[in-house]
């Protein structure tokens, strides 16, 4: 837009850009007095003056005046949920899709600000939503994986686990959705982080892996559908149970290791998770567990290592982040099985890792190579239990065992957890019919068992 028209004036009272870095509402009543005429129609498009705009709009003011974020009349009456100003501002020449410095438009911002009678009036108008980042012209192009969003049935929708996941109905099944909220059109590192997480998806096919099922990318919002696991997330199981009994804890721990273990071996690349935690394991109706959620996942390509362009991501629980990760060094594979040492000495403690310090300390400890303590009794941690955790959250990445190598030592544990469990099962049935074919023996010394007994 000519600069003639732009105002170097900031319009802040009110809701502001549905993507701008900040949407802080200010509580100032400054008024539209004394301000210059194009700036005061956006405060009264605020204040829902409708004599005030015609009178201005008469007086020769433009209505398709943008402040210095390139803001107009109709993002600010979008932003309110105002009907009535942007039925006005329309019918006095308002364009219906300007874009503020963000890229965001009035039909983004009604959207967001869940103004569904504002958004029904824009549409009315010919107001279209940006198009997909991932749109293709050509039919052919369109991936196998595309789902058409009309067959996703929002309607008992509800939040699940962490983020932006929710439950929909799907051709008659329950299906889990990841959406893309509309302020992540504007962001190319979130649209690739997306496209990246399709990519890895795609390759992907592993019992203990949760199912990629298809995704919406040639409209908006976009979305990644996989299959719903209705049992809730680990995270949630240990809260409701505290510490685990260690066969228990050692099940689920070669659940995740047998999962992760397909993802590094993956070929021809391997896949690191790089934000595996409680909350992103999943159980199933069996009550196994499954790996999720691959939003921050990398491709491990010739290199063999990868290397963040920014510090941690806000999504990502920093209890479980390795040390060469937050030191924004090189990491490759092991940086998942420092997490995994953290994971499964949290379901034998019943505890986070390092609780009580606060999160944002928690990396640091770990560079100082402060770990979590082992309170348990030392007979839970049996069968090279505690030295199997020790390996994994060593300081020294390449110390740190594979996640091959760790199935076949959970393995082995596992087996003789399971032997003890058989016998100790015994001595509660068996010792007691031995006991008890003794008395009777006794009481009849003439019967046949007795004779076996004493020949």
């Amino acid at each position: 837009m000519d600069d003639a028209n732009k105002s170097q004036a900031r319009f802040k009272l009110g809701r502001q850009s549905s993507k701008a870095p900040e949407r802080r509402h200010s509580g100032d009543d400054i008024g539209s007095e004394g301000l210059e005429s194009s700036v005061r129609l956006m405060y009264l498009a605020n204040d829902g003056d409708l004599d005030g705009i015609n009178e201005l709009l008469d007086s020769g003011s433009d209505v398709n005046f943008r402040d210095i974020d390139d803001r107009t009349a109709l993002h600010v009456a979008a932003c309110q949920g105002l009907t009535d100003i942007v039925e006005l501002l329309i019918r006095r020449g308002a364009e219906v899709d300007p874009k503020d410095r963000w890229g965001s438009t009035p039909l983004a911002d009604a959207l967001y600000y869940k103004n569904h009678d504002v958004v029904k009036l824009l549409e009315k108008h010919g107001a279209k939503l940006p198009m997909a980042p991932m749109h293709v012209q050509n039919v052919r192009e369109v991936p196998e994986y595309e789902i058409n969003p009309s067959e996703l049935d929002f309607s008992n929708s509800v939040r699940i686990t962490k983020g932006t996941f929710r439950v929909a109905l799907w051709r008659g099944t329950h299906v889990a959705v990841k959406t893309l909220g509309e302020e992540v059109l504007a962001d190319d590192n979130k649209v690739k982080a997306f496209h990246d997480e399709l990519t890895l998806l795609q390759k992907i096919r592993h019992p203990n892996v949760v199912q990629f099922l298809g995704a919406v990318t040639q409209s908006t919002p976009m979305m990644i559908v996989t299959e719903y696991l209705p049992r809730g997330d680990l995270r949630a199981y240990l809260k409701r149970r505290g510490a685990l009994k260690p066969i228990t804890a050692v099940k689920f721990a070669l659940d995740i290791a047998r999962g992760m273990n397909y993802l590094h071996e993956h070929k021809p690349e391997a896949i690191v998770h790089r934000d595996l935690e409680p909350s992103n394991i999943l159980r199933d109706d069996s009550g196994h567990l499954k790996v999720a959620d691959f939003g921050v996942s990398k491709l491990l390509e010739v290199a063999k290592t990868v290397k963040e362009d920014n510090l941690v991501d806000s999504d990502t629980s920093w209890r479980y982040v390795a040390p060469e990760v937050y030191k924004n060094e090189e990491y490759d594979t092991k940086v998942d099985v420092f997490s995994f040492g953290l994971i499964l000495q949290e379901m034998i403690e019943g505890c986070l890792p390092l609780h009580p310090m606060p999160e944002k300390e928690v990396p640091k400890a770990y560079v100082a190579n402060q770990r979590p303590q082992f309170k348990a009794s030392s007979r839970v941690y049996v069968h090279g239990l505690k030295e199997l955790i020790e390996e994994c959250w060593d300081k020294e990445p390449h110390r740190r065992p594979t996640f091959g190598q760790i199935i076949v030592r959970l393995e082995s544990i596992h087996s003789r957890l399971a032997s003890e469990r058989r016998w100790e099962d015994c001595g509660h049935t068996c010792f007691p019919k031995l006991r008890a074919l003794f008395r009777r023996n006794q009481t009849n010394p003439g019967s046949r068992s007795s004779r076996l007994i004493n020949d």
